[in-house]
């Protein structure tokens, strides 16, 4: 048998290539999905994706095991191995993937100790910056040659989807005018004018979409744009999106991730900084489905903060609750979530992770936030607040151990730094306070649509995004809306009963009372106009009915990430 570094480092790369050619025939899956309008079919895919990448570490990680025996965890032949990986990756169109796989399968295989610099890919060895050199990811397209209108029936023509256009002609006309209305300079072909188009499709739900740039002068404008069916089955562009802000709400974490089938997927990150540069590198991998690869960049990203920066991890802004202890970095945009040593026997620990799942498996409609999740997370001591760390020990003693001069966490949720809705409402002026109740409704309502029930509505389990955006994030109590049971209020026998304390009515498990919200949510009258104003069906029994109904035919209403103003033509039906 060679037991050779080697013949090691060849095992675990072809285990990443299996997972990696198991991931891109899943994005093809999907082209194949949207063709056909099986958007059921699309979800389940995107579903089934995230677990890939845990599947093939583990496979990896046994095939190690009984092919090399006890010999595999042992520390010493790690560097070695690491060494030889290395060689193997130097024509190699993923490097960067499969560097964070070569980690998972060492820290599945070996003690904590041994998490060092020479056994783990810390900082990338293999360069990504050329990859795309020889064959490019995305095709370009030079107006001045063709004309604009014809580039763009090109460019339509080139996606390669296999179903009928409803009326390219009418779409092109629509997407030129939009365009010209949104460009901030004068719009006229010249030599160096260039369109370049992402050569794979963006699929999420209902939507495909196409993702290119205009390259001006030298200086690049990125844009999207939403392919959809009509009701009849029939292909049609529905916007296209400019902005950086824009484009980043489509690529937001609050979303589900993109199914894209990417050769050289350092290429298609690269192209997308360069339309959103304000957006963490960490991110755009992890919309892309490759959450992994984001995990492996933020933790970098927290490393070279906490070496650059001084100020200490502390008690987060909010109502402390129950379930989480949340604590933060205030020169760092992220929170960190703890699960408590919890004594509630309905409440488990479980009960919490397996919320977390339900969330990162669902289609969170741009009101969940998603998590990025580590275990045995090593921070220096002398980090934390006295006050946090009294806090830590107290409410979670098992999710810590101490070594010396540094502690480690041993299950933390890490999540984008909201203001809590709560907080911004104590505070907030006549307008802005309209504005987010608005936001509040309109996010109950999209989670509805998502067949999601918050359990718990209260503002202090909500936040508000830098964009304005009402975001919920707090999945202790989260049910899907088809477990309720909406009930109106019995009809109280005589006045002593209203005005006990205890309810006149037995209540079930899954029983939610709609018109009890404004009790409890609505108590200022400022809060209550505002809400009343936008979203007084929701005080209604019967709306939250009629939504269960929809969801149980199987109707799905998507959320797009764009209003329906946007829209080319915002009365336009799109297939069910």
């Amino acid at each position: 048998m060679n037991n050779s570094p080697e013949s090691i480092a060849k095992l675990i790369l072809e285990g990443f290539e299996r997972h990696y050619s198991v991931f891109r025939a899943n994005s093809r899956k999907a082209k194949e999905k949207f063709e056909n309008g099986d958007y059921a079919a699309i979800r389940e895919l995107l579903s089934e994706r995230i677990s890939y990448y845990d599947q093939r570490v583990r496979e990896t990680s046994e095939s190690l095991e009984k092919k090399f025996g006890q010999k595999i965890k042992k520390d010493v032949i790690w560097p070695d191995v690491k060494k030889a990986f290395i060689m193997l990756l130097t024509d190699h169109k993923q490097p960067e993937l499969a560097e964070s796989f070569f980690n998972s399968i060492t820290t599945q295989l070996l003690d904590r100790i041994y998490f060092k610099n020479s056994y783990l890919f810390v900082r990338p060895a293999i360069s990504t910056e050329y990859l795309d050199s020889k064959s490019s990811s995305y095709n370009v397209y030079y107006p001045l040659k063709q004309g604009i209108k014809n580039t763009l029936g090109k460019i339509i023509l080139d996606i390669g989807l296999s179903s009928a256009w409803e009326d390219i002609k009418r779409d092109t006309h629509a997407l030129l005018r939009k365009a010209l209305k949104n460009l901030k300079r004068p719009f006229r072909p010249t030599k160096d004018l260039q369109i370049h188009i992402l050569k794979s499709l963006f699929f999420r739900n209902k939507g495909a979409y196409l993702i290119g740039r205009l390259v001006m002068d030298g200086d690049p404008m990125g844009f999207a744009v939403p392919i959809l069916r009509s009701k009849n089955g029939f292909l049609f562009l529905d916007t296209i999106i400019f902005e950086n802000e824009n484009l980043t709400l489509l690529f937001s974490f609050s979303r589900a991730y993109f199914m894209v089938d990417m050769e050289v997927p350092a290429a298609y990150v690269s192209f997308l900084k360069s339309l959103m540069p304000s957006k963490p590198t960490s991110e755009i991998y992890t919309m892309l489905g490759l959450q992994k690869q984001g995990k492996t960049l933020f933790y970098r990203d927290l490393l070279q903060h906490l070496n650059n920066s001084t100020d200490k991890f502390t008690i987060a802004d909010g109502i402390k609750g129950l379930v989480m202890l949340v604590f933060t970095l205030p020169s760092f945009p992220y929170v960190f979530k703890i699960i408590k040593d919890l004594r509630d026997k309905e409440v488990t620990r479980e009960h919490i992770t397996n919320r977390y799942q339900l969330v990162k498996h669902h289609d969170r409609v741009g009101r969940m936030a998603d998590t990025w999740e580590y275990s045995n997370v090593d921070f220096p001591l002398e980090r934390f607040e006295q006050e946090l760390l009294e806090g830590l020990r107290k409410y979670a003693p098992s999710m810590l151990e101490q070594v010396e001069d540094r502690i480690i966490i041993k299950h933390v949720y890490i999540e984008r730094r909201m203001t809590p809705l709560n907080i911004f409402l104590e505070n907030a002026s006549d307008g802005s306070l309209n504005t987010a109740m608005k936001e509040y409704g309109n996010a109950l309502k999209e989670l509805i649509s998502a067949n999601i029930f918050p359990g718990d509505l209260l503002y202090k389990n909500f936040g508000l995004t830098k964009n304005g955006r009402v975001v919920f994030y707090d999945y202790d109590e989260i049910q899907y809306i088809t477990e309720c049971n909406f009930r109106k209020v019995p009809t109280a026998i005589n006045p002593e009963d209203e005005l006990s304390d205890e309810p006149w009515y037995a209540i079930g498990k899954n029983d939610v009372f709609p018109e009890e919200f404004e009790t409890f949510l609505l108590s200022k009258n400022k809060l209550k106009n505002a809400f009343l104003k936008h979203h007084s069906n929701l005080l209604d029994p019967n709306y939250w009915l009629v939504q269960q109904d929809k969801i149980q035919k199987g109707d799905f209403v998507d959320i797009f990430p764009y209003s329906n103003e946007e829209r080319f033509f915002p009365d336009k039906k799109v297939e069910q």
